[in-house]
């Protein structure tokens, strides 16, 4: 009889340094599923805007979403959550699911770098 060796866990890179330069390399090198959305994004809402302005509202929104993404763990959780709260016909549950994937999305914010 053998052992099933537990599933490896999937180590969590770090947060970049806070800069669109250091949060786009790491997109590219742990998330590249969100690359193409990332640099769309960047193109409109900063590039094409030629608006420096918009850089702390653009790099809280992809900060928290690579927090997210790049734990594979918390990525599950969160989308595992959206999905049960889009198909709840209870009200107050769908709210109590969204409340919780609103305060994983802000802690994901906060994370400072390296962490």
């Amino acid at each position: 009889m053998t052992a099933h060796a537990a599933e490896p866990v999937p180590t969590v890179p770090p947060m970049p340094e806070r800069t669109p330069k250091a949060l786009r390399e790491a997109i590219a090198q742990h998330t590249p599923q969100l690359l193409a959305d990332f640099d769309e994004h960047w193109k409109w809402a900063v590039a094409d805007a030629y608006d420096i302005s918009t850089v702390p509202a653009f790099m809280a929104r992809w900060w928290g979403e690579y927090a997210i993404a790049r734990d594979v763990r918390l990525d599950a959780l969160v989308t595992d959550l959206e999905h049960r709260a889009a198909d709840s016909t209870d009200l107050a549950e769908a709210k109590r699911l969204l409340e919780e994937v609103s305060h994983l999305r802000y802690e994901a914010q906060r994370l400072e770098p390296g962490r």
